[in-house]
């Protein structure tokens, strides 16, 4: 890899913590059109406290563009890291890079992580690299119930994701004593069954599908 003229690094990963929005958003696009290792931690740490969403997508572009022998030990480093942010951005940047061998060093406890964006992006990269789909879903199905609509709806394509290799676990989950999970498996099954469907409108119907059998 052609290493970037020094004056020119030190310009890019001063500019990747300019408090103007498109001073970062376009370091980041430089350092990831001319990838340098020295980038690597700067992007990485930029991540983990980036407010603004299309610069933290340009910083995942940017770190999917060096080396992942750079790359991977310090997004791995990020899983335990204290701040959500640096944790689901972490996982989210492992999922693009798709190398399915990093799952094994993804901490199980990141899929009911109790922030949901942490959790949301787990679920996420657990569809992209787990190559063991069933123990994934056994953890999953857990979380039925949880968060919001949009929440909700983030899990059931990850079980869209994972396929019909866990749906025997979600009709399972139809009986339980818990009417969310209930209502959001019931849900779930129909998306998995029909992808196309609207999420929204199956939950609707069957959170009162629910409550009517409950009476």
């Amino acid at each position: 890899m052609t290493r970037t003229p020094k004056a020119q690094t030190s310009t890019i990963v001063v500019g990747l913590r300019a408090t103007n929005t498109q001073l970062r958003l376009r370091a980041a696009l430089a350092s990831g059109t001319s990838p340098d290792p020295e980038f690597v931690a700067a992007l990485i740490e930029r991540s983990a406290v980036e407010p603004d969403f299309f610069v933290r997508d340009m910083l995942t572009w940017a770190l999917t563009r060096h080396d992942p022998n750079d790359v991977m030990p310090l997004l791995i480093g990020e899983l335990s890291s204290s701040p959500p942010q640096a944790r689901s951005q972490a996982l989210h940047t492992l999922s693009k890079i798709g190398d399915s061998s990093m799952w094994g060093s993804v901490p199980s406890s990141l899929l009911t992580d109790r922030d949901d964006e942490v959790a949301r992006a787990a679920w996420r990269a657990a569809v992209a690299l787990a190559p063991e789909s069933s123990e994934v879903a056994a953890i999953l199905v857990t979380q039925l119930g949880r968060g919001n609509d949009e929440l909700q709806r983030s899990l059931s394509r990850a079980f869209v994701g994972i396929g019909h290799d866990s749906l025997n676990l979600i009709l399972r989950a139809q009986s339980s004593d818990d009417p969310d999970v209930r209502a959001h498996a019931v849900a779930t099954e129909a998306l998995m069954r029909d992808p196309d469907t609207g999420f929204a409108d199956s939950l609707h119907e069957a959170r009162r599908t629910v409550a009517l059998k409950g009476r």
